[in-house]
């Protein structure tokens, strides 16, 4: 019956279906064990092994010796026990061979569904395991059928599936159709192993590449970020050890061919090859082309970088509807806020404006000031005493009042139901700009121009400043 030929079956289903002899030797095992459960009871004490030698899996059923047996089917008798070992004694265990004959008909079609179920539970997992591992890999299949815009990759020991939203703008697919895509995740379901599949992936992008361009799929040339908008536009940034090697010329390929290849399989995308560069600015340069850059101001703290291009290069940096930025924004890892030279200019001379609105601020103060980073009263404002006090002629006592008096202007030009009162106030300081300085050493009142002031006269310095400004 089931014992005929175990080990060529074995064989041939572990070759066949690709699942391991151990797995199939336990799903055996374990259906035996059903099989004799069902038709001897639950009671019984059994134990399975598989002979390698003979091929076959014995199941043998043990009972303990005792002198009066109350359960038939867990104990036997001294003397039954000693027809079958002569040494035995009370309390000891002997195991006797079962015929698998025996076990009837009921019980084997039993067995023959825990076989075919194990099966099932090892093929999966089989074709799981094979999946995980290549997770992050490019793969080939067919278009299987379409439900409801998701395509249903055929890959030949399962299924994949592509979501709408992970296929290319206006693409369309019909049954039988090749497709290639990007294993995004690979989860075990009840119904088996489920893959998923992308084509908008960043991930997908960067493979093609590594399947057209030898010398990255060799480590010569190195790609070190990758954004898209699918369809549309995307960027990456290569980089190469080896200076006689250029990265973007090797990607690009003889007029254009390799890159090409890659456009055409991603529907005409349009792919920006930048330079990467160790210095974030000119990464950022980089980036932006073809966009000229003016300069760069990085603001490390909050990784961002203000870009300021000439005007007639504002809209090729900005890109249709601020798509290069955000590409370039996305490769770099930088927030970028791309100006022009005229809008740059504007903003430098409003805060500056607004630095020598300040109370008891002139022209001098307004300079030092500029010359450390502090541009408008929104930066002093959001200033430490300890930033400000690296700025020539100012003490702690200067500081603390620059921080509370920007603090306040920016708290009443945020606050509309206060502009009257705002403007008294102003008049009302400007009456006496520089009561806080009554407050600060000698040392603290010097200004850029070399003045020493005393206390007395602090004063007067301050009115002077603001009426020269005026």
């Amino acid at each position: 019956m089931l014992m005929s030929d175990i080990k060529r079956v074995v064989e041939q289903v572990s070759k066949d279906r690709g699942i391991e002899r151990e797995v199939l030797i336990k799903a055996l095992e374990e259906a035996l064990k059903s099989a004799a459960r069902k038709k001897f009871g639950s009671k019984i004490d059994i134990e399975i092994q598989y002979n390698e030698e003979t091929g076959e899996i014995e199941v043998f059923q043990f009972k303990d010796v005792a002198e009066e047996v109350t359960e038939p089917d867990l104990e036997i008798s001294l003397e039954e026990g000693r027809k079958l070992d002569p040494e035995c004694e009370v309390g000891d265990s002997l195991g006797t061979k079962m015929d698998t004959t025996t076990f009837g008909r009921i019980a084997a079609q039993s067995a023959k569904q825990v076989i075919i179920q194990k099966m099932k539970d090892a093929e999966r997992d089989a074709v799981f395991l094979n999946f995980i591992e290549r997770k992050g890999e490019v793969v080939n299949g067919i278009v299987q059928r379409v439900d409801r815009g998701d395509i249903v990759v055929n890959l030949g020991s399962t299924e994949g599936v592509i979501h709408y939203r992970e296929l290319l703008p206006r693409e369309t697919y019909r049954r039988g159709d090749r497709i290639r895509a990007y294993i995004v995740d690979v989860r075990h379901d009840t119904r088996g192993p489920q893959v998923l599949l992308s084509r908008t992936h960043p991930d997908f992008l960067i493979n093609l590449f590594k399947t057209e361009v030898p010398e990255i799929s060799e480590g010569i040339v190195k790609i070190l970020g990758a954004s898209r908008e699918p369809g549309i536009r995307a960027k990456i940034a290569v980089s190469s050890d080896d200076t006689d090697i250029d990265p973007v010329g090797a990607c690009v390929g003889m007029k254009g061919s390799r890159v090409q290849n890659v456009v055409q399989e991603l529907r005409g995308e349009k792919i920006d090859i930048i330079s990467w560069h160790i210095d974030p600015a000119k990464f950022v340069c980089n980036a932006l082309a073809p966009a000229e850059i003016s300069r760069v101001v990085i603001d490390e703290e909050n990784q961002a970088m203000e870009v300021i291009v000439p005007d007639e290069f504002l809209s090729i940096a900005i890109g249709k509807r601020g798509q290069n930025v955000r590409l370039a924004s996305k490769l770099t890892g930088w927030h970028l806020d791309v100006k022009s030279d005229e809008q740059y200019t504007e903003a430098m001379k409003t805060g500056y404006e607004s630095l020598l609105n300040l109370p008891g601020v002139g022209k001098s103060m307004a300079d030092a000031l500029y010359e450390k980073g502090f541009f408008s009263v929104e930066e002093i404002s959001t200033a430490s005493v300890e930033d400000l006090l690296q700025v020539k002629g100012v003490g702690e006592g200067t500081a603390e009042k620059l921080i509370e008096m920007a603090t306040d202007i920016i708290s009443t030009n945020d606050d509309p139901a206060s502009e009257d009162g705002s403007d008294k106030n102003a008049h009302g300081d400007d009456e006496n700009p520089i009561d806080q300085n009554s407050e600060l050493e000698e040392s603290e009142q010097k200004h850029l121009n070399g003045e020493h002031l005393n206390e007395s006269d602090s004063g007067e310095k301050g009115s002077s400043s603001e009426d020269s400004e005026e």
